[in-house]
């Protein structure tokens, strides 16, 4: 049986398709959005309204206290659980979200290596992103050549595994293992203007519907600076705000073109895997999920028949 792995940048309008393909198909969503994993972070991810999680059922939404951590690998596992019970079920799963390293954790597999250690990512804290990057390619020039030169946490985690076990992460790559069921894998895009205009429409929505309140009561409630939600785009810049080191039009600006990067980066990665690709621009969502509800039936049928 088929799982439908359902991405897409921010912004793009996955929440509503997601909705509708599921009623259809009486599937349950899992969320593969690394950060709406976390309690009190509801508006800032746009994390599905209470009328959408009473229409379907929804894992990995609101699950953890913000302090705690939650990564990739442990996503992976909680996936290999949740897939064979809803399929218990008589149920579809859907996998839905657009955090990158989530999705590579179905798709391709992740070397789980050692568990995060704090104290040494907080000496890296300071250390300007450089000359982290001229560190990993010193002590692991493989993984530097295949670890963007700009995304700090992966080359932050390359650099923690060298520091646990003294051994390069390009040293364990390649024992990795994709998700073990089939996949119908579908990217949802739209046309860069109007994925622009989307996310500032979003921003600006947020903010009128109590970011700034739900920002101030994680900040006031002693958030550590190094916990994920705190370095949440949207959170970490209103936190910038309520320490007055920015007014808020600033912050406001921050959040708008921090999401924007995000979602440069997610379409740069996910270009890289294996999706077929459906175009919202100026789609009505019941079209498009007419379409991705006809790509994972293809899909279904091809498991069906495979010799």
């Amino acid at each position: 049986m088929t799982v439908l792995l359902l991405v897409g940048p921010t912004a793009a309008g996955k929440t509503e398709v997601a909705l509708q393909v599921a009623e259809r198909k009486r599937a349950e969503i899992i969320s593969a959005d690394a950060r709406a994993v976390y309690r009190g972070l509801d508006i800032g991810t746009d994390r599905p309204s209470d009328e959408a999680l009473k229409r379907v059922p929804h894992h990995l939404i609101g699950a953890l206290d913000p302090r705690m951590s939650y990564d990739a690998a442990q996503f992976r596992r909680d996936c290999e659980q949740l897939v064979p019970a809803i399929h218990s079920r008589d149920r579809r799963a859907m996998v839905v979200g657009g955090s990158t390293l989530y999705v590579r954790a179905l798709t391709q597999g992740l070397f789980e290596g050692p568990p995060a250690d704090p104290a040494f990512r907080r000496t890296l804290d300071g250390v300007p992103l450089e000359q982290l990057y001229a560190q990993l390619t010193k002590v692991d020039p493989e993984a530097a050549t295949r670890i963007a030169a700009t995304d700090r946490v992966r080359i932050v985690r390359a650099l923690e595994v060298y520091h646990a076990v003294g051994r390069p992460i390009s040293s364990f790559w390649g024992e990795e293992r994709p998700a073990p069921w089939p996949m119908a894998k579908v990217g949802l895009s739209r046309a860069r203007a109007e994925l622009r205009r989307r996310i500032e429409h979003r921003v600006d929505r947020m903010l009128s519907e109590g970011l700034l309140d739900e920002a101030r009561a994680l900040y006031e409630a002693g958030l550590p600076s190094d916990a994920p939600a705190a370095r949440t785009i949207g959170y970490r810049e209103l936190f910038s705000y309520l320490r007055g080191e920015i007014d808020l039009p600033e912050a406001r600006r921050r959040i708008v073109s921090g999401t924007k990067a995000y979602a440069r980066r997610q379409l740069s990665w996910f270009r890289r895997e294996d999706l077929q690709w459906i175009d919202m621009t100026g789609r009505d969502p019941s079209e498009v999920a007419d379409k991705v509800l006809s790509t994972w039936e293809e899909a279904d049928r091809g498991v069906e028949f495979s010799p």
